[in-house]
């Protein structure tokens, strides 16, 4: 090898060997590879050989004082970790308690961390997302109020030309779910939309095939999501292709776009070109039914905008409120009542967003922070149990700080030691914690609807993991390991120092607070499940049991009414109605204006009520109740002109007594002043047809025609032969139409399907925090037992009884849990009233639902102590006493 230098392979072999003897200081480790290798090919240059040189420059090199101290601290890193390992492996009981309480809190914390995060990031996938907004409207008009999520037809039109600060604007108008077909067999599809073509330019929705700036620009065109291209042409190219709708019109696919991501407030896989129906079209100022979205210039202020708002109004929907009511915008407003828009970020519609008319179901900001409160108050538990027991179990370590100290270790090394300790213990249990956050993510997901997935594969999620072990082990072991390290060498071999449960004031400050989390989750688990509970039992003015509900009737077109004679055949069917309008949400809606006949329109007289169309059977066979009048019957022709109203109505118009035979007004053309009048000819008792969170407003039933579903009530033991029963005869009238049903007292559960969730989250996570707690309060109550176990044998000896001692050690454990609950319960009582505060309609929440929640905490933790408690009553007091 003579005048060679020092190739690749000589430069690796040095380096990985360096790193073998531990050589290599973080701050220096290049200049000591440069250092190491320069010397060598000098050696090599000169003819030695270059292991020969290799290891004549490293004895020479670990003589000098940066190596000798590296090694020194090598070693001392070493010895730190074999001597945690070793205490750790040595107290393998409180180490499991440990590991399984932290494991389980880092898991919880994980996994609802995970959902807090995917609540916060909706719709930031758009580009420019922080340019997007959506028109808002709200409406208040005597006693009626309403915000809503969607517009009228010409605003978007109207922004875009008289706003400079507006760069693009679309709409979409959802007027329901749409059957179509390829060839002969149909498929309901729920996800489908009208939209303008310029939608792509305000959403940078990804194609697959096609043109985003040329899709939806011309009539009975629609852009597919790519899961609706395989269902319908697997393995062929979509675009060009046609589809056809229960109305028999064709469409063609012009775009084939990705699937939209589930972080979006809305989910589509169908857009249909909103210029094929006339209905974009309408003038009207006053009717609000599309979702209006703009995109502003870059650098355009929001706030200025919305500030022209006010104008904007006036000068667009004055006009037509003049032409109605016959008022100035100006004596509108001052009347204290409100026709405004408002805009929101995209970003705040999923949080902080719940108006009529959204596109998809939003989340509640409050709830997310209160799990991610929950993720805290869990991982704040589990360490809370690692302080306790590190520090109880002192007086076990007590001599060793002494003997370490006389040797010589100063107390920086010993916090060291006992931070090494705890951050191997945090970082066992992240690495089981991650395994039960896989394992239950599943779970989780079914539980919230979520589609959530443990990022492994991201090295940033790695990052945030390592270093939260290890935060999380140093913060949780910081208390300890300078509390351990400040003991007295001299007092603690003379034996002075003794750390018992009565010492423990920090010790017992912990366990009231682990067990107030506990309780107040406890007491709103309760809470939640009684409210739900008072909401299903609630009498709501109609009968939902026993009913079942046939959707997209309208699909049958002039065979409906053949339809529904067929199947009220069979004895099972008691009775049927034709309707889409039903008393739970997400079924049809539409409101007008109403005054008392004979009267002219003003803001006085005028009610705004929802106005429902049915037909004879509608009342009956919902089960609602007649208060006065009568039902809809054919034996009277004038009753195309008659009008059931619900008691809300009938004292908003005034009508408190005999309103049967009284007649109202209702526009027919508010432009032209055209009317129709309407005779009441019955008054049904109030009914729930929204959320037990809103007031039951005026409601006007009509004869009319409304398709969309068809109910029918049962009486049958054996639900499934009714519903192949009816399946039989809609296959037989509607061939290759998917059959799709549901049941009313289903129907009616879902509108609280948050509520059930958020009962249920909270029901496992409740009994998570108490299982932590329980874990640290059972290793608490060995610990005691453990240190007591010489007084307990000479008790024992003395005559004392077993349930004499398991009182003894357990009451002062159970006058924390008292304490806890003390201070649990004005707590609870604040968060319940809080929530409850959003129900026009709730429960009671009594004090027993206290009562039983401190009981039930209490209970559960008086089994936790007694049973180490009784372990060490029955315990044989020789094998404490022998070495006294």
């Amino acid at each position: 090898m003579s005048n060679v230098g020092l190739n690749n392979d000589h430069i690796d072999f040095i380096t990985k060997d360096l790193y073998k003897r531990g050589l290599l200081l973080n701050d220096l480790k290049d200049e000591i590879i440069d250092h190491v290798c320069s010397a060598v090919e000098d050696r090599v240059k000169k003819g030695d050989r270059f292991i020969d040189a290799y290891n004549e420059v490293i004895e020479s090199f670990g003589n000098t004082p940066g190596i000798q101290e590296t090694q020194k601290q090598t070693a001392m890193l070493q010895n730190y970790f074999i001597v945690a390992f070793r205490n750790l492996k040595k107290q393998r009981f409180y180490t499991l308690i440990n590991i399984t309480g932290l494991a389980v809190g880092v898991a919880s914390c994980l996994i609802i961390m995970l959902y807090v995060i995917n609540e916060f990031s909706y719709d930031k996938h758009f580009t420019n997302y922080e340019r997007i907004y959506r028109f808002n409207s709200e409406i208040k008009f005597g006693d009626n109020h309403l915000k809503m999520a969607v517009t009228p037809a010409p605003l978007s039109e109207a922004a875009q030309k008289d706003f400079p600060e507006v760069e693009s604007a679309a709409r979409f108008w959802n007027p329901g779910t749409r059957i179509f077909r390829r060839t002969t067999e149909s498929f309901k599809e729920a996800h489908t939309v009208f939209a303008d073509s310029s939608v792509f330019k305000v959403f940078d929705i990804p194609f697959v095939e096609g043109d985003p700036k040329t899709a939806l620009k011309e009539p009975h065109t629609l852009v597919i999501s790519k899961t609706a291209a395989d269902k319908y042409f697997p393995g062929e190219q979509a675009l060009g292709q046609m589809l056809i709708d229960n109305a028999g019109d064709s469409w063609k696919i012009t775009g084939v776009m990705k699937d939209i991501q589930s972080n979006t407030h809305f989910y589509f896989d169908f857009l249909l070109s909103l210029i094929t129906v006339d209905y974009n079209r309408d003038g009207s100022w006053v009717s609000n039914n599309f979702s209006t979205y703009i995109k502003l210039h870059e650098g355009a202020d929001a706030k200025a905008l919305e500030a022209k708002l006010p104008k904007f109004t006036e000068m667009y929907v004055g006009p037509q409120i003049k032409a109605t009511l016959d008022l100035t915008m100006d004596k509108f407003r001052s009347s204290g009542n409100k026709f405004e828009f408002t805009l929101i970020p995209v970003t705040d519609i999923h949080l902080n967003s719940a108006r009529d008319n959204e596109l998809g179901v939003n989340s509640d900001k409050s709830y997310v922070y209160l799990f991610a409160a929950i993720a805290g108050f869990i991982l704040l538990i589990a360490c809370i149990n690692f302080m306790n027991l590190s520090t109880a179990r002192s007086a076990n370590r007590a001599k060793e700080v002494g003997i370490r100290k006389v040797m010589g270790s100063f107390r920086s090394h010993l916090v060291k030691q006992f931070l090494m300790e705890s951050i191997l213990l945090s970082v066992v249990s992240f690495v089981i914690a991650l395994a039960i956050a896989w394992v239950a993510t599943p779970m989780f997901n079914t539980l919230a609807l979520k589609d959530l997935a443990i990022p492994f594969g991201s090295s940033i999620f790695w990052l945030l993991i390592i270093a939260a072990a290890v935060i999380t082990g140093s913060l949780a072991g910081l208390y300890p390991s300078f509390f351990l390290s400040a003991f007295r060498p001299v007092s603690v071999l003379k034996g002075s120092v003794a750390m018992g449960t009565k010492s423990g004031l920090i010790r017992g400050a912990l366990v009231v607070f682990q067990f107030w989390i506990s309780i107040v989750l406890v007491v709103g688990t309760i809470a939640v499940n009684r409210q739900l509970s008072y909401i299903q039992t609630k009498k709501i003015g109609f009968n939902k049991d026993q009913v079942i509900v046939i959707h997209d009737s309208y699909a049958l077109k002039d065979q409906l009414q053949s339809f529904k004679e067929e199947v009220e055949k069979d004895n099972h069917i008691q009775s049927g109605t034709i309707s889409g309008f039903l008393p739970v949400a997400g079924t049809d809606r539409s409101d007008d204006t109403l005054w008392p006949a004979g009267k002219t329109p003003t803001e006085d007289n005028m009610v705004s009520a929802q106005t429902w169309y049915v037909d004879y059977d509608y009342l009956k066979t919902l089960g609602m109740k007649i208060k006065d009048g009568r039902d809809f019957s054919k034996e009277f022709l004038s009753d195309s002109t008659g009008v059931i109203i619900n008691e809300s109505a009938a004292r908003a118009f005034g009508y408190l007594k005999d309103p049967v035979g009284m007649k109202i007004t209702m526009f027919d053309n508010p432009q032209l002043k055209t009317y129709h009048i309407f005779t009441i000819v019955g008054v049904v008792e109030d009914f729930h047809y929204e959320s037990l969170r809103e007031n039951i407003t005026p409601v006007a039933i009509f004869l009319g025609k409304s398709t969309s579903n068809i109910s029918f009530r049962f009486e049958s033991k054996n639900t499934k032969d009714v519903i192949d029963m009816i399946e039989s005869q809609w296959r037989k009238f509607s061939p290759g139409v998917p059959f799709d049903y549901s049941f009313l007292d289903d129907d009616f559960g879902k509108m609280y399907s948050s509520e059930q969730r958020l009962g249920e989250i909270f029901t496992v996570f409740a009994g998570l925090a108490i299982v932590i707690a329980c874990l640290g309060l059972f290793a608490l109550t060995a610990f005691t037992a453990e240190q007591r176990s010489k007084e307990i044998g000479i008790r024992k000896v003395l005559g004392a009884s077993v349930s004499g001692i398991v009182v003894l050690l357990s009451k002062e454990f159970g006058k924390l849990i008292l304490i806890a609950f003390a201070l649990a319960t004005p707590a609870a009582w604040f968060g319940i009233d809080k929530w409850l505060e959003s129900y026009t309609y709730r429960t009671e929440i009594g004090v027993l639902v206290y009562v039983i929640a401190g009981i039930a905490a209490f209970g559960i933790a008086w089994v936790t102590m007694s049973f180490q408690s009784i372990r060490a009553a029955l315990a044989n007091p020789i094998k404490s006493l022998r070495s006294e």
